[in-house]
């Protein structure tokens, strides 16, 4: 916040004087003005500014008399170590130390909802600079009122550790806090200069550690409530089937039924426990209407370029002429992708006299209490959303339309209910990644660098229709800006390039995957560039740094690429049965660039290293970043190599692990090196723009192995 803005004091209320767990809150103030871009800038270039409620009561710190400090965050934790950034930052500004801090996700009572929720890589670079502006705010809020207790000047007063002192007297943040209920407002303080930092760029552990190790229940499975009941719903398992009848006599008399439950085109039964609900589930017959079974291939007729909507994102210069005899083309594919978390989706709800908490594992806790409120017909602010961590999140914790039914359960029967998904509900009823169809058009020039070259590419809806983003948006954009990650030709100085994405509904719902679009469309893109450099006879990586200007984020890229290949000693020839493959790609305005060493080991494709570049700016925590990367690169390679799901009698198929096949700790390189670049002064997206190069520098290694390009995700020999 600017030092001319002046807090009013009314902007930060207190909800009560420092009791058995006092509390010390903090209104939304600081955030009254954010940065207000549009979105396609905010995915391509900045990440954006917290964008959360107004100036309510709203619940950020809290003060425990143990002297320790719980910050409420509007971004969930699932696994990225948001929380432990969140702490460091706190940490420093607040002058604490890491262990003084517990971060939990705000429920909504506390009026912290980010209407941005938790996706997009941008829990850490949004709350950047008014986190850090919100601690140290606090910090000196407590020196005022210790100044009074203490009978001091303000300015003789130094904090560390949680305890402040002018050398002679000293008191407790707890201390302070105590009994106070009006505070004075200073003008928001000068951040510390990033040398000052104790914590802020180091390598910390994290502050989850502790209770991941030793398996304490802070997942939403975890859940419980006393005199909880357990729930089971039946979910169609054909693509578009709708409910019309069912037969639950036989349900009702099962051992351990409490009731069998049906509102409107869906059943449910609740009973005393998990094993119950789903025996009884099992006894019910259940007519559904099915229009038509769809198969995999009729799917994929639908979803071609030339088929659907088109969107252009990206033209420069002029189209490649059809009948030009120079003109390569090449097709590539990628299949339906499930989420595949290890948490199934679940709720624990209680409703009580109009008064509704739900407990789950979420990334929109808002949405999910204005859709829970809309559909019981209360008031917003009767409905208490309590986020828990995530057992793996990547997309499939944004629709919650499970919360709603676990609520109506719950008033169904007058107690707490638990509902879980099934593994096989899990894998039918996910919304998927969708399929995609690309066709790569290129031209080289005279001087064997590229000329041309156009990406035509087709996808299912990503972005659209996803309930984080407004209804109207993608309209008003002309694309699917989920499905256009990773689309564009980010190789600026080839004269004549162009995007074309054509956008298809389908029958099964899709919808945000770690990413999004950003896997496939590299794959396509970074494929053909690499069979353009064969053709050219010239070094991948040396004709990707020819067509880069070395301009502004431009820079970025290159001197990423160039890292990549120093890093990596990238070579272009197979040595010793092996060979490197190499890609990159920008993504949210973070650059990553990868070298991998790939051998055929019966007839499998087997990687021995990967050595990651990234640039995504400034590193709060360097461990943190890096095992993001490591996991990016590792569920990149899993989705390149192994996954996908099809359709079968109109069924979306596998629904259990196995089946469903993903990569193994056998198949995990033995070598991951990751190596940063601080191309930019603020933290920038970190958790999907690794994934991007994964695919297509494997195909690329293996191109130069076996002579065989591989176009079809998954990639098989």
């Amino acid at each position: 916040m600017s030092k001319a803005k002046k807090l009013s004091r009314r902007k930060f209320l207190v909800r009560g004087g420092l009791g058995t767990v006092g509390v010390l809150a903090l209104g939304t103030y600081v955030f009254r003005n954010p940065i207000r871009r549009s979105i396609l800038k905010m995915v391509e270039t900045l990440p954006p500014s917290y964008m959360g409620s107004g100036t309510e009561a709203n619940l950020w710190f809290e003060l425990t008399q143990e002297n320790k400090v719980i910050f409420h965050s509007p971004k969930v934790e699932m696994g990225q170590g948001s929380f432990t950034s969140f702490a460091q930052m706190i940490a420093d500004e607040m002058d604490v130390r890491l262990d003084q801090i517990e971060v939990v996700g705000a429920a909504t009572k506390t009026g912290i909802v980010d209407v941005l929720s938790t996706g997009g890589s941008l829990s850490v670079g949004s709350l950047w600079q008014p986190l850090r502006e919100l601690a140290a705010t606090m910090r000196e809020m407590l020196k005022i009122e210790a100044a009074k207790k203490l009978s001091v000047e303000v300015s003789s007063l130094t904090t560390n550790d949680g305890v402040i002192s002018n050398g002679l007297k000293t008191i407790t943040y707890a201390e302070v806090a105590y009994g106070i209920t009006e505070w004075n407002i200073p003008d928001t303080p000068e951040l510390k200069p990033l040398s000052s930092y104790k914590f802020i760029g180091k390598p910390v552990k994290r502050i989850d550690l502790a209770s991941k190790v030793f398996g304490d229940p802070i997942f939403g499975l975890d859940a419980e409530m006393p005199e909880m009941l357990h729930a089971a719903i039946i979910r169609p398992s054909k693509i578009g089937a709708t409910f019309n009848s069912a037969d639950t006599s036989k349900a009702a008399q099962m051992p351990g039924v409490v009731k069998v439950v049906q509102i409107d085109d869906w059943v449910a039964v609740v009973a005393e426990s998990y094993a119950q609900a789903l025996a009884a589930k099992r006894t019910i017959k259940v007519e559904w209407n099915i229009l038509k079974e769809w198969t995999e291939k009729e799917m994929r007729e639908m979803l071609r370029v030339g088929k659907g909507r088109l969107m252009i994102t990206q033209k420069e210069g002029d189209a490649i002429d059809e009948e030009d005899d120079e003109l390569v083309s090449m097709i590539f594919t990628s299949p339906i992708g499930a989420h595949a978390q290890i948490e199934p989706n679940g709720a624990l709800a209680d409703y009580n006299n109009g008064d509704i908490t739900v407990v789950l594992s979420t990334q929109v806790p808002g949405k999910t209490q204005e859709f829970v409120a809309d559909a019981l017909g209360v008031d917003k602010d009767k409905v208490n959303i309590i986020p828990a961590y995530l057992g793996g999140g990547f997309g499939r914790r944004l629709n919650t339309n499970h919360a709603i039914q676990t609520v109506q359960l719950s008033k169904a029967v007058g107690k707490p209910v638990k509902y879980i998904f099934t593994r096989k509900e899990e894998f039918q009823n996910d919304l998927f990644r969708p399929p995609t169809h690309h066709i790569m058009k290129g031209k080289l020039g005279s001087d064997g660098l590229i000329d041309s070259l156009e990406h035509h590419y087709a996808s299912g809806d990503v972005a659209i229709g996803a309930i984080i983003l407004p209804g109207l948006l993608n309209d008003v954009l002309g694309t699917d800006i989920g499905a256009m990650r990773g689309g564009n030709i980010m190789y600026d100085k080839i004269p004549n390039h162009r995007a074309e994405q054509w956008h298809t509904t389908l029958p099964f719902a899709t919808s945000w995957w770690r990413s999004l679009g950003l896997l496939a469309n590299t794959f396509a893109v970074e494929s053909f560039i690499d069979e353009l450099a064969l053709k050219a006879g010239k070094n991948p990586v040396e004709l990707r740094l020819a067509q880069i200007s070395k301009e502004g984020n431009q820079k970025r890229i290159y001197d990423v690429i160039q890292l990549a290949a120093e890093k990596g000693n990238y070579n272009d020839t197979p040595m010793n049965g092996r060979a490197m493959g190499f890609a990159a790609s920008t993504d949210s305005n973070s650059p990553a660039a990868h070298v991998v060493e790939v051998s055929i080991e019966n007839n499998q494709i087997k990687v021995h290293k990967v050595i990651c570049a990234f640039d995504c700016g400034f590193v709060v925590n360097p461990d943190q970043v890096r095992a993001q990367c490591e996991g990016a690169i590792i569920m990149g390679m899993s989705a390149s190599m192994f996954e996908k799901m099809t359709i079968e009698d109109g069924e979306l198929t596998p629904t259990i692990y196995g089946p469903y096949d993903m990569a193994l700790m056998k198949h995990a390189p033995k070598t991951i090196d990751v190596h940063f670049i601080q191309g930019a002064d603020i933290p920038l997206p970190v958790g999907e723009p690794p994934m991007g190069p994964i695919g297509a520098a494997v195909a690329n290694a293996v191109r130069r192995l076996t002579g065989k390009r591989l176009t079809d995700l998954p990639l098989k020999l």
